[in-house]
């Protein structure tokens, strides 16, 4: 396995750790057999994902927020393709156990596929990015038998795809704040209130929602976890365009919606702590979700195509300089990584420290679009398809897309919260 220790230093022929201090070693080498999982998988993402979005080797820069765009059938079309081409080579998801469809492969097969994947910029799982990562792992370990065999296998084969209704117009951030209101009439819930930024909401087949089905408990008390058919009548959905452009988010409306008490996720009144749960699941990803070291990789190469004041950029001290910092912050982002993956090896659950690593991955792909934007200048402001872009304003789109990267599954100032307070154990201020 990987053990994780603070002082280290690289061989800088395999760009390895190394060390002389046998209470400090770590290995990051692999075995013969995951060498070959990792080349057999290499060839097969490069193979299909080229078939599937017709852009051999260029990936999705970094975001799948125009193939999730209400507007484009053809682009989201392509995703279910990619999709269903994952499940059929049991790669849609390696970390679920294979009782319930997955792969069920070791936690370093399970890193090998995440590089990979974040090499290419292509998304983790597919059309069902929610469902897989959160919340069927959620259904797993807190659902009824009877809806993990219900739900499960159609998120995996994308007949099911999810969303997750947490978010409110008055509780974002403050999600305990949440008011949409589920009465209890015999064997029905019945929900009246509205959601916002509900990513997928419009191509969404289910939900899990989050509603307050106890006005007069505490905040945190009250709060019960749903699974709602978004076919339902009473459910309106309306598509949120957003500074880029792209309008996969959106607002939803619920009018007298019912749902059966069936589709209740653990006990009444309980929800918070089920969400909590999803919660972990998500900012767990969200550290390997976001391609960052492809992305100081193409800056990289920016940096060679444009000049900065009067000369090539990547001559420029100052240049250099933040490059670097860039590729220093990627591997500890990287060896974070590995960190994490040390702990669960050792049969530790994730907590808290998830928001390391997410705070840390959209906070370094933010200042690497800012710095675009820097050396580009004018340029910056040159949306694809104008005169003058450059890259096909990949970077403009980036730049507008990375400050809601430090928003979603939890702000920036929330996960430097949960991190004093829960990880640092600091007194509230």
């Amino acid at each position: 396995g990987i053990v994780w220790y603070v002082a280290y230093e690289f061989d800088d022929r395999r760009g390895r750790p190394r060390t002389n201090q046998a209470e400090h070693a770590m290995d990051f080498s692999y075995t013969p057999e995951q060498e070959k999982f990792r080349a057999e998988l290499r060839r097969w993402l490069e193979q299909n994902s080229a078939e599937a979005f017709g852009r051999k080797g260029e990936g999705l820069g970094g975001s799948t927020a125009s193939l999730l765009d209400v507007r484009d059938d053809g682009r989201w079309n392509q995703l279910l393709d990619y999709h269903r081409r994952l499940y059929k080579a049991g790669y849609v998801a390696l970390h679920w156990p294979k009782q319930w469809g997955g792969g069920g492969a070791s936690m370093i097969d399970q890193a090998i596929y995440q590089d990979e994947v974040l090499r290419l910029a292509l998304p983790l799982y597919g059309a069902n990015q929610l469902a897989i990562d959160r919340i069927g792992p959620t259904i797993m370990h807190l659902g009824t038998e009877q809806q993990k065999q219900r739900y499960l296998l159609k998120m995996l084969t994308g007949e099911e795809i999810w969303c997750q209704g947490y978010s409110e117009p008055g509780a974002g951030s403050d999600l305990a704040a949440l008011q949409t209101r589920a009465v209890l009439d015999g064997d029905t819930f019945v929900i009246n209130g509205q959601k916002v930024w509900t990513s997928l909401a419009h191509r969404a087949d289910w939900q899990v929602l989050l509603v307050r089905t106890d006005p007069a408990a505490p905040k945190h008390k009250g709060i019960s976890y749903l699974l709602v058919d978004m076919h339902s009548p009473g459910i309106t959905v309306r598509p949120l365009v957003q500074i880029t452009g792209d309008a996969g988010f959106n607002e939803v409306f619920y009018d007298n919606v019912r749902v059966p008490k069936e589709n209740l996720v653990g006990e009444l009144n309980a929800g918070w702590q089920v969400s909590i749960a999803t919660l972990m699941y998500e900012r767990v990803s969200g550290g390997t979700r976001h391609p960052v070291e492809r992305t100081i990789g193409e800056l990289l190469e920016l940096a060679k195509k444009v000049d900065f004041q009067g000369g090539p950029a990547w001559k420029h001290p100052y240049v250099r300089q933040k490059l670097a910092q860039f590729a220093i912050e990627a591997r500890c982002l990287r060896l974070s990584r590995h960190r994490s993956l040390s702990a669960q090896l050792k049969g530790k659950v994730p907590g808290a420290e998830s928001s390391f690593g997410k705070l840390f991955a959209t906070e370094l792909n933010l200042r690497a679009a800012m710095f675009a934007d820097e050396m580009l200048g004018a340029f910056a402001n040159v949306e694809g398809g104008s005169l003058g872009a450059i890259d096909g304003g990949r970077w403009m789109h980036r730049t507008l897309a990375a400050r809601g990267l430090t928003i979603a599954a939890g702000s920036s100032e929330i996960q430097h919260n949960i991190i004093g307070e829960r990880v640092l154990k600091l007194p509230r201020g």
